[in-house]
């Protein structure tokens, strides 16, 4: 026999592993890939091997085929204060609920779970993960709940907003801070002491103004709202949703900025 027929047999006989099966792709969009429906589908009639292998053979060497996954964010907890119970409701005490609902409403996260002791509900802001919460323990032991969401969620507390209302602040007035003290109010102060005195988190104030001529503010704090005030909060709650979006995305000074230099409902009519 003569080695040229020799070496085509051998060739001949020799089994080619499928390039199907023997060549794996990072899991990311690439010319590569066949895709429907943006996402990743086994190869079609329009996808060949072999263009397969001209696109594989198209890769610069600088590209590595083992590219790092990207790290994973991690999540916001937005906590707004107040007291459960119809009775509760619309009062000035609870607008740290309303600003959570308002969020979670522009933002299509439903709170109907309960866990933590807490109304809660997890979604996104953009591409980044948050959680709602509104604790149902009544606003002194507001603490109880927040601090056991962030310990079972390990969140860091740069990225724990309380929303809370202020009587030092006029009303409707938004006021965003990176960190600070309880300033009188007992959900705060419940909140720093399960942190273990921790102040160093970022706090949204709502302003509701001061209680009229002697009137007690612990009455005050428990008052709904009137028709004019209920259209200047529901302003107000716009403009905090926003706020919160621009923290989650793209840091606390931009928020903050936007905040605090925001316009008063009257002042934009």
């Amino acid at each position: 026999m003569k080695l040229g027929n020799t070496l085509t047999t051998s060739i001949a006989n020799i089994r080619f592993p499928s390039i199907h099966n023997s060549i794996h792709f990072p899991f990311t969009r690439s010319p590569v890939y066949c895709w429907g429906n943006r996402k990743m589908s086994r190869l079609s009639s329009n996808c060949t091997s072999s263009s397969l292998v001209r696109n594989f053979s198209s890769i610069s060497n600088d590209e590595s085929l083992a590219s790092p996954k990207p790290k994973q964010q991690q999540p916001w907890l937005i906590v707004g204060l107040g007291n459960p119970g119809k009775k509760y409701n619309g009062t000035r005490h609870n607008v740290g609920f309303e600003m959570v609902d308002a969020i979670a409403e522009a933002e299509g996260i439903s709170m109907s779970s309960v866990n933590f002791r807490a109304l809660f509900g997890k979604g996104f802001i953009g591409n980044v993960p948050v959680m709602l919460a509104k604790p149902q323990t009544f606003m002194n032991a507001s603490g109880e709940s927040v601090g056991a969401i962030v310990s079972y969620y390990k969140v860091p507390l740069k990225q724990v907003l309380v929303i809370f209302d202020d009587l030092d602040l006029p009303f409707a007035k938004l006021r965003l801070l990176p960190k600070g003290g309880h300033g009188g109010h007992n959900g705060m102060r419940s909140v720093i002491d399960h942190f273990k005195g921790n102040r160093e988190f970022p706090r949204l104030r709502i302003g509701i103004g001061r209680p009229p001529g002697k009137m007690d503010p612990v009455s005050f704090v428990l008052r709904p709202f009137n028709k004019q005030e209920r259209e200047e909060l529901d302003f107000t709650f716009q403009h905090g949703v926003e706020a919160v979006r621009i923290l989650v995305l793209e840091g606390f000074n931009k928020s903050a900025t936007f905040v605090n230099t925001a316009k008063s409902m009257e002042q934009t009519c």
